[in-house]
C-alpha cells in the first residue's frame, strides 16, 4: 500500500512539473518572433556543459550580437515552421540549443567555434543563414570568412577600382590632348 501511495505521489509531482499548454503557447511566441528578428541560426549540442560554461557562452554571444536559448525540439520546429529556418528541422535532434544572430550571423559562428575549441563536450549541428543550410563542417568554412563590415569595405574597394581607373584614363586622355596641343602651338609660333 505504502508503495502505491509514492508511485501516486510521484505521479502527482511530475504532473505538476509539466509545462501548460499557456506556456508553451506563451514560448512559442517568443520563439517565432526570435527566428523573424534573426539574420541566421546555429543548432548545437551542448550535454555535459556546466551552468558556469553555460552563463559565459551567453555572454560572450550576447557581445557580437547573438542569443542562445535551450528549448524542446518541438517547440523549435513549430516556431520555425513556414519560415527560412525550417530547412534545419532534421538536425532537431537529442539536447539542442539555438544560437540566434541578430546582427552578424558569421561573427556568432566565430564565437561558437572559438568556445566549441575550448569545451569538447560542445559542438555545432548546423546552422542557417540566408534561408541556407549549412552543416557542421561548413558553418566552421563560413566562420573562416571576414565579418560583414570587413566584406561591405572590400566591396566597396573592389567596385571603387575600375571608376579610380577610369577617371585615370579620362584624366591622362585629356592631359596628352593637352601636351599634343601645346606642341603643336609651340610649332605654330617657332
Amino acid at each position: 500500500m505504502a508503495l502505491h501511495r509514492n508511485l501516486t505521489l510521484g505521479l502527482w509531482e511530475r504532473r505538476s512539473n509539466l509545462i501548460t499548454k499557456a506556456k508553451k503557447t506563451t514560448q512559442l511566441g517568443e520563439l517565432k518572433e526570435r527566428f523573424e528578428k534573426s539574420k541566421g541560426i546555429v543548432l548545437t549540442e551542448y550535454k555535459g556543459l556546466t551552468v558556469a560554461q553555460m552563463a559565459d557562452l551567453r555572454r560572450q554571444l550576447k557581445e557580437v550580437g547573438g542569443e542562445y536559448k535551450v528549448c524542446k525540439n518541438t517547440l523549435v520546429s513549430l516556431a520555425a515552421k513556414d519560415t527560412q529556418y525550417a530547412v534545419a528541422d532534421k538536425y532537431l535532434t537529442g539536447p539542442t540549443g539555438v544560437v540566434f544572430g541578430y546582427d552578424d550571423a558569421i561573427a556568432v559562428a566565430k564565437k561558437l567555434l572559438e568556445f566549441g575549441a575550448k569545451n569538447d563536450k560542445f559542438s555545432v549541428k548546423s546552422g542557417v543563414i540566408d534561408g541556407t543550410l549549412f552543416d557542421a563542417a561548413q558553418i566552421k568554412e563560413v566562420a573562416k570568412l571576414p565579418s560583414r563590415p570587413v566584406l561591405l569595405g572590400m566591396l566597396a574597394g573592389v567596385m571603387q577600382a575600375p571608376a579610380q581607373k577610369l577617371a585615370a584614363a579620362l584624366n591622362a586622355t585629356v592631359a596628352q590632348l593637352g601636351y599634343a596641343l601645346e606642341a603643336a602651338k609651340n610649332k605654330k609660333t617657332a
